[in-house]
């Protein structure tokens, strides 16, 4: 079982989510400049690069605030898992608002972020495969 308070419970849920969000949008925007610097060479100045990574990063940041601090304002909430060791995300959704926060976080922080990550690697594959095509042919 769960050996601290709520208020424990809570902070700990809420590292959880904090770093598992971070870390999604950290390889979400690594796959998004590999993308670039393979796919579009003439667009990967290094100024552009960095100022774009700086876009997506703060974009990114402000992107996934939104679930991580959504259960402390009462939309959504932390609690013990099922097994009651840890706490996490209350999967179990026992209102409206709670069912549309997990839909959402399901949507915004895990289907377009792995979405994001599957096109980049599979236009990087694409771009790999034409120009070994193309090296054969010369």
């Amino acid at each position: 079982r769960w050996l601290f308070n709520q208020a424990v419970c809570t902070l700990y849920a809420f590292c959880g989510v904090l770093f598992g969000l971070c870390s999604l949008t950290s390889l979400t925007v690594l796959s998004t400049v590999c993308c670039l610097k393979v796919c579009y060479p003439a667009y990967g100045r290094c100024w552009d690069v960095l100022f774009d990574l700086y876009l997506h990063t703060s974009l990114g940041a402000h992107l996934t605030a939104w679930p991580i601090f959504a259960p402390l304002a009462e939309w959504g909430s932390y609690g013990p898992e099922p097994y009651g060791t840890a706490c996490c995300i209350t999967w179990k959704a026992s209102s409206r608002e709670a069912t549309l926060y997990i839909l959402a976080l399901f949507i915004f922080c895990y289907l377009l972020p792995c979405l994001l990550i599957l096109v980049s690697y599979s236009l990087i594959l694409w771009t790999v495969r034409v120009s070994r095509r193309a090296v054969r042919q010369h």
